[in-house]
């Protein structure tokens, strides 16, 4: 069974950092498309991040674009977000996504809360 697990999540500062991991088993990780969605209270989800199963390519929402960076060691088979410069509006559940390009399957990790306050 595929398995996502998010891990990096917790309560910051604005202006902070903080760094998501999301820890991927129970398949070939580097045939997985990976993405970073978050959904704020009262909100829907929102792609916030998404590189390739290759790690070549990389795009970002507009609000968190020169803020937040994806990436991915699939010798660990791990992909990261990398959150700096966090905004109160950055509040949210942070959900690791894995999209097998070969199935077009795909799977949900169960989520990390994410909150920036003073």
């Amino acid at each position: 069974q595929v398995q996502l697990v998010e891990s990096g999540g917790g309560l910051v500062q604005p202006g902070g950092s903080l760094r998501l991991s999301c820890a991927f088993s129970g398949f070939i990780f580097s045939n997985y498309a990976m993405s970073w969605y978050r959904q704020a209270p009262g909100k829907e989800r929102e792609l916030v991040a998404h590189i390739t199963s290759t790690g070549t390519n990389t795009n970002y929402a507009d609000s968190v674009k020169g803020r937040f960076t994806i990436s991915r060691d699939n010798a660990k088979n791990t992909v990261y977000l990398q959150m700096n410069s966090l905004k109160p509006e950055d509040t949210a559940v942070y959900y690791c996504k894995g999209l097998n390009v070969i199935t077009r399957n795909d799977y949900w990790g169960q989520g990390t809360q994410v909150t920036v306050s003073s």
